[in-house]
């Protein structure tokens, strides 16, 4: 059985246990005040009728009145003399006790002659409500008269009531299935909803959403489900865009590393021809060496961007002059860029206090100027501080070739190349900014570049300084 099965299940039970409940209570109280009104109204009614009988002397008037009094009021009157013989019995269709005596017996004579006004008999086993009241001042041969009321004729006005009150539950039934039909839909109609958009969730369907105005607990609960769906959706997306730099990782080394690997094999059997000159098997040997280095890069840089995505101790830091390291980095690539007909400027001054990773800060210089050279024919490349409130900007300019501008999102991307032809020709890894980029990263910096094709690039970071 659904949820909305058992809510209808449970409504009716309980709501009409409830109806059964209350009409049973409503029908034994009405009742039980409804027969003691009519005992009372019987017994005022019998001292009513003695009453009214005291100084009729004559007997035909107490016929007269008795019977009049039995056709207004619908009870059985009765008179008796004292040995209990029926006088008269009105109506006067109405059968006559067979025994008398049986009710008018000697405690009851003892009580009215013992100065009782009146005597109600009402047992459970009878089938009337009987009072006597002995007359004083009446015909002498009449002692005592005596008035009867069918029970069942008490029950009228209750049994009515009873039946109304029959109706009114049969009807409040009803009433409860219909209610609880409809406030089961209405709440299990919300929980239908949640479930089958949670299935639809858990069999990939993450654009499902719920859409409800409600303000209560399910409402809260279908924001946070569409919530839910909603990171489970940006989370998908980011595992399948890291699939996919993965899997273009993967295919980017592969072909990194097979393209040194056959100008290897390559060098490999033009050495082990007869006759090769000594200057050729130095330019092979030369070539192989230079592919070999390169390997060795690629792999290094490799390693340093696994050690920053799972090494949590990648990071040394110390506290050092910022602006030392700047100048012995300059100093390594000044002849290199001399050798190219370049010249590198430093115009890197004063005292910085940073706290960082010496050796990795010195790597992020170094990929940055290297590049800087790799990518400049003519010019020079210039690196300058900057200062903005505690922190000090490192930024490197050249008057290279320039970046397009649609590069530049992914500039830092591993194996990202503007020109690939190119890039391998330079001997590059495609791995350089990638490292740069995660080595600051794990300084809690970012790097960033400027650049106008054909005039130069401008790459920049800033560090904090520390006391």
């Amino acid at each position: 059985m659904n949820i909305q099965g058992k809510l209808i299940v449970t409504y009716i039970s309980l709501l009409s246990l409830g109806v059964v409940i209350i009409s049973a209570y409503a029908i034994i109280s009405i009742r039980s005040f409804l027969l003691d009104e009519a005992v009372t109204k019987f017994e005022s009614d019998a001292a009513t009728f003695a009453y009214s009988l005291e100084n009729e002397e004559e007997f035909t008037d107490l016929f007269i009145k008795a019977t009049f009094m039995a056709d207004l009021t619908g009870y059985n009157v009765a008179l008796f003399d004292s040995a209990g013989t029926v006088l008269v019995n009105a109506p006067v269709n109405t059968p006559t006790f067979l025994d008398s005596r049986a009710y008018l017996n000697e405690d009851v004579v003892a009580k009215l002659r013992g100065g009782a006004a009146q005597v109600i008999i009402n047992h459970s086993d009878l089938t009337e409500v009987i009072s006597f009241h002995r007359l004083d001042g009446v015909h002498a041969s009449v002692k005592y008269l005596r008035i009867t009321q069918k029970k069942k004729d008490l029950y009228a006005a209750a049994n009515s009531i009873r039946h109304l009150i029959y109706g009114a539950m049969i009807s409040s039934i009803f009433v409860v299935i219909v209610v609880s039909v409809f406030f089961a839909r209405y709440l299990s109609k919300p929980i239908t909803q949640l479930k089958e958009a949670a299935l639809e969730i858990a069999d990939g369907n993450l654009d499902r959403e719920i859409h409800t105005t409600r303000s209560d607990e399910f409402g809260l609960l279908a924001k946070s489900l569409n919530k839910m769906a909603g990171r489970l959706k940006t989370d998908y997306e980011k595992l399948r865009h890291l699939n996919e730099k993965q899997n273009q990782f993967f295919a980017d080394i592969a072909h990194e590393v097979r393209n040194p690997l056959h100008t290897i094999s390559g060098a490999m059997e033009m050495l082990q021809l007869e006759g090769l000159s000594e200057e050729k098997k130095a330019q092979y040997m030369l070539t192989a060496e230079k592919q070999i280095d390169r390997v060795v890069r690629l792999f290094q840089d490799i390693k340093s961007l696994q050690r920053y995505d799972l090494d949590e101790g990648f990071i040394q830091k110390t506290r050092f002059n910022i602006t030392d390291l700047v100048d012995d980095v300059v100093k390594q690539y000044t002849p290199i860029a001399e050798e190219q007909g370049l010249r590198l400027i430093n115009n890197f001054s004063g005292y910085y206090m940073v706290e960082a990773d010496y050796d990795k800060m010195e790597q992020v210089l170094d990929n940055l100027i290297s590049n800087a050279i790799k990518y400049t024919s003519d010019g020079a490349i210039t690196v300058n501080s900057d200062l903005f409130e505690n922190e000090v900007e490192v930024s490197i300019t050249d008057s290279g070739i320039g970046i397009g501008a649609e590069h530049l999102d992914r500039l830092f991307d591993r194996f990202y190349r503007t020109d690939k032809a190119r890039s391998r020709d330079k001997g590059g890894t495609g791995l350089g900014l990638a490292v740069v980029k995660g080595i600051l990263a794990a300084h809690g910096r970012d790097i960033f570049v400027e650049s106008t094709p054909g005039k130069g690039s401008r790459f920049f970071f800033s560090m904090k300084m520390v006391d």
